[in-house]
Protein backbone atom coordinates (compact mmCIF):
# COMPACT_ATOMS: atom_id res chain seq x y z
CA UNK A 1 0.00 0.00 0.00
CA UNK A 2 1.14 3.36 -0.98
CA UNK A 3 1.50 5.96 2.00
CA UNK A 4 0.53 9.45 1.03
CA UNK A 5 2.83 11.90 2.82
CA UNK A 6 1.57 15.48 3.25
CA UNK A 7 3.67 18.59 2.17
CA UNK A 8 3.79 19.67 5.71
CA UNK A 9 4.81 16.51 7.18
CA UNK A 10 6.97 16.27 4.86
CA UNK A 11 8.77 19.68 5.99
CA UNK A 12 8.20 18.66 9.48
CA UNK A 13 10.11 14.91 8.94
CA UNK A 14 12.97 16.90 6.46
CA UNK A 15 13.74 19.54 9.05
CA UNK A 16 13.67 17.10 12.29
CA UNK A 17 16.20 14.79 10.41
CA UNK A 18 18.34 17.93 9.27
CA UNK A 19 18.41 18.67 12.86
CA UNK A 20 19.32 15.49 14.44
CA UNK A 21 21.77 15.04 12.23
CA UNK A 22 23.60 18.36 13.01
CA UNK A 23 23.87 18.31 15.96
CA UNK A 24 24.23 14.83 17.14
CA UNK A 25 20.83 14.00 18.11
CA UNK A 26 20.09 16.94 20.17
CA UNK A 27 16.61 17.10 20.53
CA UNK A 28 15.74 20.42 20.82
CA UNK A 29 16.30 21.58 17.09
CA UNK A 30 13.92 19.18 15.23
CA UNK A 31 11.35 20.20 17.87
CA UNK A 32 12.01 24.21 16.97
CA UNK A 33 12.07 23.07 13.37
CA UNK A 34 8.85 20.83 13.10
CA UNK A 35 7.06 24.11 14.67
CA UNK A 36 8.90 26.15 11.96
CA UNK A 37 6.94 24.19 9.01
CA UNK A 38 3.96 23.78 10.52
CA UNK A 39 3.68 27.18 11.10
CA UNK A 40 4.43 28.06 7.66
CA UNK A 41 0.91 28.19 6.29
CA UNK A 42 -1.33 31.31 5.23
CA UNK A 43 -4.63 31.82 6.98
CA UNK A 44 -7.20 34.42 6.00
CA UNK A 45 -6.30 37.08 7.93
CA UNK A 46 -6.94 41.14 8.12
CA UNK A 47 -4.34 43.00 6.49
CA UNK A 48 -2.34 45.42 8.55
CA UNK A 49 -4.68 48.68 9.29
CA UNK A 50 -3.88 51.52 7.35
CA UNK A 51 -1.69 53.95 9.69
CA UNK A 52 -0.01 51.23 11.22
CA UNK A 53 3.32 53.19 12.95
CA UNK A 54 4.77 49.54 14.70
CA UNK A 55 6.37 46.41 13.77
CA UNK A 56 7.41 44.80 16.61
CA UNK A 57 7.53 44.63 20.48
CA UNK A 58 9.77 43.98 23.41
CA UNK A 59 7.74 43.11 26.44
CA UNK A 60 9.82 43.62 29.46
CA UNK A 61 8.26 41.43 32.19
CA UNK A 62 9.02 41.73 35.74
CA UNK A 63 8.77 38.63 36.59
CA UNK A 64 6.90 38.82 40.45
CA UNK A 65 5.72 42.02 40.33
CA UNK A 66 7.87 45.31 40.69
CA UNK A 67 7.13 48.04 43.17
CA UNK A 68 6.05 51.15 41.40
CA UNK A 69 6.92 53.60 44.27
CA UNK A 70 10.21 52.13 43.63
CA UNK A 71 10.48 52.78 39.96
CA UNK A 72 8.19 54.94 38.37
CA UNK A 73 5.67 56.44 40.80
CA UNK A 74 8.08 57.33 43.72
CA UNK A 75 5.97 59.02 47.07
CA UNK A 76 8.95 60.99 48.78
CA UNK A 77 6.42 62.93 51.03
CA UNK A 78 4.58 59.79 52.11
CA UNK A 79 6.70 58.83 55.31
CA UNK A 80 9.29 55.86 55.84
CA UNK A 81 6.68 53.29 56.23
CA UNK A 82 6.13 54.03 52.68
CA UNK A 83 9.51 55.41 50.66
CA UNK A 84 11.45 53.05 53.07
CA UNK A 85 14.22 56.06 53.44
CA UNK A 86 14.82 55.91 49.54
CA UNK A 87 12.79 59.38 49.52
CA UNK A 88 15.04 61.46 46.70
CA UNK A 89 13.52 60.79 43.38
CA UNK A 90 15.37 62.29 40.29
CA UNK A 91 14.50 64.81 38.29
CA UNK A 92 14.49 63.79 34.46
CA UNK A 93 15.11 65.11 30.79
CA UNK A 94 11.55 66.49 30.71
CA UNK A 95 10.34 69.12 32.89
CA UNK A 96 8.14 67.80 35.98
CA UNK A 97 8.25 64.18 35.88
CA UNK A 98 10.96 62.50 38.45
CA UNK A 99 11.52 58.72 38.80
CA UNK A 100 13.07 56.73 41.49
CA UNK A 101 16.60 57.48 42.76
CA UNK A 102 17.74 54.03 41.66
CA UNK A 103 17.41 54.84 37.95
CA UNK A 104 19.52 57.65 37.37
CA UNK A 105 20.14 56.51 32.89
CA UNK A 106 16.27 56.05 32.59
CA UNK A 107 16.06 59.38 34.05
CA UNK A 108 18.04 61.11 30.76
CA UNK A 109 16.00 59.04 28.65
CA UNK A 110 12.45 60.89 29.75
CA UNK A 111 12.35 61.72 26.60
CA UNK A 112 11.57 58.49 25.26
CA UNK A 113 9.17 57.00 26.57
CA UNK A 114 5.86 57.32 28.81
CA UNK A 115 4.34 56.14 32.42
CA UNK A 116 0.96 55.14 33.00
CA UNK A 117 0.75 55.23 36.92
CA UNK A 118 -2.43 54.32 37.24
CA UNK A 119 -2.56 50.31 36.33
CA UNK A 120 -5.50 48.78 38.01
CA UNK A 121 -6.92 44.93 37.50
CA UNK A 122 -6.96 44.71 41.93
CA UNK A 123 -5.80 40.70 41.59
CA UNK A 124 -3.15 39.90 44.50
CA UNK A 125 -2.20 36.55 42.87
CA UNK A 126 0.76 35.72 40.92
CA UNK A 127 -0.56 33.39 38.34
CA UNK A 128 -3.85 35.11 37.74
CA UNK A 129 -2.76 38.81 37.72
CA UNK A 130 -0.15 37.52 35.20
CA UNK A 131 -2.44 36.00 32.87
CA UNK A 132 -5.12 39.24 32.84
CA UNK A 133 -1.76 41.60 32.16
CA UNK A 134 -0.65 39.71 29.61
CA UNK A 135 -4.36 38.71 27.78
CA UNK A 136 -6.60 41.68 28.95
CA UNK A 137 -9.27 38.76 30.10
CA UNK A 138 -10.56 37.96 33.67
CA UNK A 139 -8.92 34.83 35.19
CA UNK A 140 -11.37 32.08 35.89
CA UNK A 141 -13.57 32.06 32.51
CA UNK A 142 -13.79 28.66 30.43
CA UNK A 143 -11.72 29.71 27.51
CA UNK A 144 -7.93 30.28 28.24
CA UNK A 145 -7.50 33.43 25.64
CA UNK A 146 -3.87 34.28 24.12
CA UNK A 147 -1.48 35.88 25.18
CA UNK A 148 -0.31 39.55 23.71
CA UNK A 149 3.06 37.32 21.91
CA UNK A 150 1.04 35.10 20.76
CA UNK A 151 -1.83 37.40 19.16
CA UNK A 152 1.21 39.50 17.23
CA UNK A 153 2.29 36.04 16.44
CA UNK A 154 -1.11 35.28 14.92
CA UNK A 155 -1.81 38.75 12.53
CA UNK A 156 2.08 39.59 12.46
CA UNK A 157 3.47 36.35 11.67
CA UNK A 158 3.83 33.33 8.96
CA UNK A 159 0.20 33.89 8.56
CA UNK A 160 0.36 37.53 7.59
CA UNK A 161 3.34 36.78 5.52
CA UNK A 162 6.51 37.03 8.11
CA UNK A 163 9.62 34.91 6.38
CA UNK A 164 12.17 34.35 8.80
CA UNK A 165 13.26 31.31 9.80
CA UNK A 166 13.11 32.92 13.75
CA UNK A 167 10.14 32.54 14.86
CA UNK A 168 8.16 35.71 15.24
CA UNK A 169 7.25 34.95 18.88
CA UNK A 170 10.71 34.69 20.76
CA UNK A 171 11.26 34.87 24.55
CA UNK A 172 14.33 35.16 26.18
CA UNK A 173 15.51 32.84 27.93
CA UNK A 174 12.46 30.92 29.79
CA UNK A 175 8.58 30.81 29.76
CA UNK A 176 7.34 32.16 33.12
CA UNK A 177 5.13 28.54 33.73
CA UNK A 178 2.40 30.98 35.16
CA UNK A 179 0.29 30.11 32.11
CA UNK A 180 -0.07 28.73 28.52
CA UNK A 181 0.65 31.83 26.54
CA UNK A 182 -1.24 30.82 23.27
CA UNK A 183 -4.20 29.86 24.62
CA UNK A 184 -7.18 28.29 22.66
CA UNK A 185 -4.83 28.83 19.93
CA UNK A 186 -2.28 26.29 20.71
CA UNK A 187 0.92 25.28 20.01
CA UNK A 188 1.32 26.49 16.88
CA UNK A 189 1.47 30.14 18.62
CA UNK A 190 3.43 29.37 21.58
CA UNK A 191 7.00 31.24 21.75
CA UNK A 192 10.47 29.68 20.74
CA UNK A 193 12.15 30.21 24.38
CA UNK A 194 15.66 30.00 23.98
CA UNK A 195 17.38 29.02 27.11
CA UNK A 196 21.00 29.48 27.78
CA UNK A 197 22.46 32.74 29.20
CA UNK A 198 23.04 35.79 26.76
CA UNK A 199 25.73 36.63 29.24
CA UNK A 200 27.82 33.83 28.42
CA UNK A 201 29.68 33.28 25.26
CA UNK A 202 28.50 31.66 23.13
CA UNK A 203 24.67 32.29 24.09
CA UNK A 204 23.87 28.93 23.63
CA UNK A 205 20.56 28.92 22.41
CA UNK A 206 18.35 25.35 22.51
CA UNK A 207 18.45 23.67 18.96
CA UNK A 208 20.24 26.45 17.20
CA UNK A 209 23.85 26.78 19.19
CA UNK A 210 25.19 23.47 20.23
CA UNK A 211 27.02 22.97 23.59
CA UNK A 212 30.83 21.70 22.68
CA UNK A 213 30.08 21.55 18.60
CA UNK A 214 32.00 23.76 16.21
CA UNK A 215 30.70 25.39 13.09
CA UNK A 216 33.27 22.75 11.40
CA UNK A 217 31.99 19.84 12.85
CA UNK A 218 27.98 20.28 12.25
CA UNK A 219 29.43 21.07 8.55
CA UNK A 220 31.26 17.37 8.39
CA UNK A 221 27.60 16.16 9.95
CA UNK A 222 26.21 17.80 6.99
CA UNK A 223 28.44 16.36 4.36
CA UNK A 224 28.64 12.96 6.07
CA UNK A 225 24.63 13.01 5.68
CA UNK A 226 24.61 13.80 1.93
CA UNK A 227 26.89 11.16 1.07
CA UNK A 228 24.75 8.89 2.67
CA UNK A 229 21.40 9.95 1.52
CA UNK A 230 20.82 6.63 -0.72
CA UNK A 231 16.87 7.27 -0.71
CA UNK A 232 17.14 10.61 -2.23
CA UNK A 233 20.04 9.80 -4.62
CA UNK A 234 17.71 6.80 -6.11
CA UNK A 235 14.59 8.81 -6.47
CA UNK A 236 16.17 12.48 -7.58
CA UNK A 237 13.40 14.13 -8.00
CA UNK A 238 10.54 13.05 -6.90
CA UNK A 239 8.31 15.82 -5.09
CA UNK A 240 7.99 14.69 -0.95
CA UNK A 241 12.09 14.43 -1.27
CA UNK A 242 11.89 17.77 -2.93
CA UNK A 243 10.48 19.54 0.02
CA UNK A 244 12.43 17.55 2.24
CA UNK A 245 15.54 19.00 0.54
CA UNK A 246 13.94 22.60 1.07
CA UNK A 247 13.06 21.46 4.49
CA UNK A 248 16.46 20.46 5.32
CA UNK A 249 18.21 23.60 3.83
CA UNK A 250 15.85 25.75 5.79
CA UNK A 251 16.85 23.97 8.89
CA UNK A 252 20.73 24.54 8.17
CA UNK A 253 20.77 28.01 7.48
CA UNK A 254 19.38 28.37 10.91
CA UNK A 255 21.97 26.44 12.12
CA UNK A 256 24.74 27.74 10.40
CA UNK A 257 23.47 30.55 8.23
CA UNK A 258 22.65 34.28 8.75
CA UNK A 259 19.47 33.52 10.38
CA UNK A 260 21.12 31.72 13.80
CA UNK A 261 24.32 34.35 13.80
CA UNK A 262 21.77 36.92 14.77
CA UNK A 263 22.14 35.10 18.66
CA UNK A 264 26.19 35.15 18.19
CA UNK A 265 26.53 38.72 20.61
CA UNK A 266 29.87 38.64 20.23
CA UNK A 267 30.06 40.54 17.02
CA UNK A 268 29.19 43.73 18.76
CA UNK A 269 31.29 45.92 19.72
CA UNK A 270 32.58 45.71 23.63
CA UNK A 271 31.68 48.94 24.89
CA UNK A 272 28.16 49.06 23.60
CA UNK A 273 27.95 45.28 25.60
CA UNK A 274 29.25 46.85 28.60
CA UNK A 275 26.86 49.61 28.20
CA UNK A 276 24.05 47.07 28.22
CA UNK A 277 25.97 45.53 31.14
CA UNK A 278 27.17 42.17 31.14
CA UNK A 279 24.38 40.21 32.97
CA UNK A 280 21.74 38.08 31.70
CA UNK A 281 18.87 40.61 31.61
CA UNK A 282 21.53 43.86 30.23
CA UNK A 283 22.52 40.93 27.05
CA UNK A 284 18.71 40.09 26.36
CA UNK A 285 17.89 43.73 26.10
CA UNK A 286 20.64 43.46 23.19
CA UNK A 287 19.34 40.27 22.03
CA UNK A 288 16.26 41.66 21.52
CA UNK A 289 17.45 44.45 19.65
CA UNK A 290 19.22 42.24 17.36
CA UNK A 291 16.10 40.21 17.26
CA UNK A 292 13.23 43.07 16.04
CA UNK A 293 16.39 44.12 13.67
CA UNK A 294 15.98 40.84 11.73
CA UNK A 295 12.27 41.92 11.44
CA UNK A 296 11.14 39.29 14.65
CA UNK A 297 7.68 40.86 15.70
CA UNK A 298 7.29 39.84 19.04
CA UNK A 299 9.93 39.29 22.01
CA UNK A 300 9.53 38.97 25.29
CA UNK A 301 12.46 39.65 28.19
CA UNK A 302 11.11 37.54 30.91
CA UNK A 303 13.44 38.89 33.73
CA UNK A 304 13.22 37.34 37.24
CA UNK A 305 13.60 37.84 40.70
CA UNK A 306 11.25 40.91 41.62
CA UNK A 307 8.74 39.19 44.31
CA UNK A 308 10.80 40.80 46.88
CA UNK A 309 8.60 39.83 50.03
CA UNK A 310 11.99 40.19 51.94
CA UNK A 311 14.95 42.16 51.86
CA UNK A 312 13.11 44.31 49.32
CA UNK A 313 15.47 47.00 49.50
CA UNK A 314 18.94 45.16 49.34
CA UNK A 315 17.36 43.33 46.47
CA UNK A 316 15.92 46.26 44.34
CA UNK A 317 19.61 48.38 44.51
CA UNK A 318 21.18 45.50 42.89
CA UNK A 319 18.06 44.98 40.73
CA UNK A 320 17.78 48.71 39.76
CA UNK A 321 21.69 49.05 38.43
CA UNK A 322 20.88 46.07 35.93
CA UNK A 323 17.14 47.35 35.01
CA UNK A 324 18.52 50.63 34.82
CA UNK A 325 21.92 49.84 32.58
CA UNK A 326 19.30 47.69 29.82
CA UNK A 327 16.43 49.35 29.61
CA UNK A 328 17.75 52.66 29.06
CA UNK A 329 20.98 51.50 26.91
CA UNK A 330 17.86 49.24 24.76
CA UNK A 331 16.33 52.69 23.88
CA UNK A 332 19.20 54.70 23.35
CA UNK A 333 20.24 51.68 21.11
CA UNK A 334 17.05 51.27 19.44
CA UNK A 335 16.76 55.15 18.88
CA UNK A 336 20.21 55.03 17.24
CA UNK A 337 19.68 52.10 14.83
CA UNK A 338 16.40 53.68 13.46
CA UNK A 339 14.23 51.02 15.35
CA UNK A 340 12.28 52.90 18.07
CA UNK A 341 9.65 54.66 15.73
CA UNK A 342 8.54 50.93 14.78
CA UNK A 343 9.29 49.09 17.86
CA UNK A 344 6.80 49.21 20.86
CA UNK A 345 8.64 49.20 24.50
CA UNK A 346 6.13 47.47 27.46
CA UNK A 347 7.77 47.16 31.09
CA UNK A 348 6.27 45.93 33.87
CA UNK A 349 5.40 43.17 35.80
CA UNK A 350 1.90 41.47 36.57
CA UNK A 351 1.60 43.89 39.51
CA UNK A 352 2.94 46.55 41.95
CA UNK A 353 3.74 45.91 45.66
CA UNK A 354 2.24 47.05 48.72
CA UNK A 355 3.21 50.97 49.32
CA UNK A 356 3.09 50.63 52.74
CA UNK A 357 6.36 48.20 53.72
CA UNK A 358 6.32 45.50 55.60
CA UNK A 359 8.44 46.13 58.97
CA UNK A 360 7.42 43.05 60.93
CA UNK A 361 8.80 39.84 60.85
CA UNK A 362 8.80 37.79 58.81
CA UNK A 363 9.23 39.80 56.11
CA UNK A 364 11.57 42.60 57.66
CA UNK A 365 11.14 45.45 55.14
CA UNK A 366 9.16 43.61 52.67
CA UNK A 367 6.88 43.99 50.03
CA UNK A 368 3.68 42.15 49.18
CA UNK A 369 1.64 42.04 46.08
CA UNK A 370 -0.51 44.84 45.46
CA UNK A 371 -2.43 44.79 42.12
CA UNK A 372 -4.76 47.74 43.11
CA UNK A 373 -2.32 50.02 41.29
CA UNK A 374 0.68 49.94 39.79
CA UNK A 375 3.04 51.31 37.54
CA UNK A 376 4.18 50.74 33.01
CA UNK A 377 6.53 52.03 31.33
CA UNK A 378 5.53 52.08 27.45
CA UNK A 379 8.06 53.33 24.52
CA UNK A 380 8.11 53.92 20.39
CA UNK A 381 5.97 52.22 17.91
CA UNK A 382 3.85 55.26 17.88
CA UNK A 383 3.88 55.93 21.32
CA UNK A 384 4.87 59.92 22.05
CA UNK A 385 7.39 60.04 25.16
CA UNK A 386 7.88 62.15 27.86
CA UNK A 387 4.36 62.34 29.19
CA UNK A 388 2.66 60.60 32.33
CA UNK A 389 -0.90 59.15 32.18
CA UNK A 390 -2.99 58.75 35.27
CA UNK A 391 -2.03 59.29 38.94
CA UNK A 392 -1.90 57.29 42.39
CA UNK A 393 -2.98 59.06 45.32
CA UNK A 394 -0.38 60.51 47.70
CA UNK A 395 1.16 56.91 49.40
CA UNK A 396 0.60 55.30 46.05
CA UNK A 397 -2.71 52.69 47.39
CA UNK A 398 -4.77 53.65 45.12
CA UNK A 399 -5.72 54.77 41.68
CA UNK A 400 -6.88 58.73 41.80
CA UNK A 401 -6.75 59.70 38.23
CA UNK A 402 -7.36 57.75 34.56
CA UNK A 403 -7.40 54.31 35.93
CA UNK A 404 -6.10 51.92 32.66
CA UNK A 405 -7.04 48.35 32.84
CA UNK A 406 -4.96 45.98 30.80
CA UNK A 407 -7.17 45.38 28.63
CA UNK A 408 -7.11 49.22 27.58
CA UNK A 409 -2.83 48.98 27.09
CA UNK A 410 -3.44 45.97 25.41
CA UNK A 411 -6.00 47.55 22.62
CA UNK A 412 -3.53 50.64 22.53
CA UNK A 413 -0.62 48.40 20.97
CA UNK A 414 -2.91 46.37 18.76
CA UNK A 415 -4.01 49.69 17.10
CA UNK A 416 -0.65 50.81 16.53
CA UNK A 417 0.32 47.43 15.31
CA UNK A 418 -1.92 47.51 12.82
CA UNK A 419 -4.29 44.58 14.27
CA UNK A 420 -8.10 45.32 14.22
CA UNK A 421 -9.20 44.85 18.07
CA UNK A 422 -12.54 43.60 16.62
CA UNK A 423 -11.43 40.51 14.39
CA UNK A 424 -11.90 37.34 15.15
CA UNK A 425 -9.52 34.90 16.46
CA UNK A 426 -10.09 31.40 15.30
CA UNK A 427 -11.41 29.08 18.07
CA UNK A 428 -11.06 25.84 18.34
CA UNK A 429 -14.91 24.91 18.45
CA UNK A 430 -16.19 28.09 16.43
CA UNK A 431 -16.75 30.23 18.88
CA UNK A 432 -16.92 34.23 18.59
CA UNK A 433 -14.03 35.40 20.19
CA UNK A 434 -12.26 39.22 19.35
CA UNK A 435 -8.86 39.81 19.36
CA UNK A 436 -9.54 41.78 22.69
CA UNK A 437 -12.10 41.97 25.25
CA UNK A 438 -12.76 45.91 25.20
CA UNK A 439 -16.37 46.47 24.68
CA UNK A 440 -17.65 43.14 26.46
CA UNK A 441 -20.01 43.74 29.34
CA UNK A 442 -18.57 43.27 32.97
CA UNK A 443 -15.34 44.20 31.48
CA UNK A 444 -13.68 47.85 32.77
CA UNK A 445 -11.91 49.80 30.79
CA UNK A 446 -10.88 53.66 30.81
CA UNK A 447 -10.26 53.51 27.32
CA UNK A 448 -7.16 53.61 24.59
CA UNK A 449 -4.07 55.41 25.47
CA UNK A 450 -5.43 58.25 22.90
CA UNK A 451 -3.33 60.71 25.35
CA UNK A 452 0.12 59.26 24.33
CA UNK A 453 -0.93 57.74 20.72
Amino acid sequence: MKTQISRRDALRWGLAGAGAVALGGQSDLPLLAARLASARTTANLPDRQAGAKAKSVIQIWLWGGASHLDTFDPKPDAGQDYHGGMNKPLATNVDGIRIHETLPLLAKQADKYALIRSMTHGNNGHETAAYMVQTGRPAGERDVYPSVGAVVSLFRGYDAGYKGLIPPYVVLTEPQGRFSEAGFLGTRYKPFATGGDPARTPFEVEGVVAKGITAKRQKDRRDLLGRVDMLRQALGDEPHLTALGQAEQQAYDLIMGDAGKVFDLATEKSDLREQYGRTSFGQACLMARRLVEKGVPYVTINYKGWDTHKQHFQTIRRKHLELDKGLATLLADLASHGLLDSTIVWCNGEFGRTPKVQWEPPWNGGRGHYGKVFSSLVAGGGFKGGRVIGASDAKGETVKDRPVYPVDLIASMYELLGIDTAARLPHPQGATVKVTAAGEPNIPTGGRLKEIM
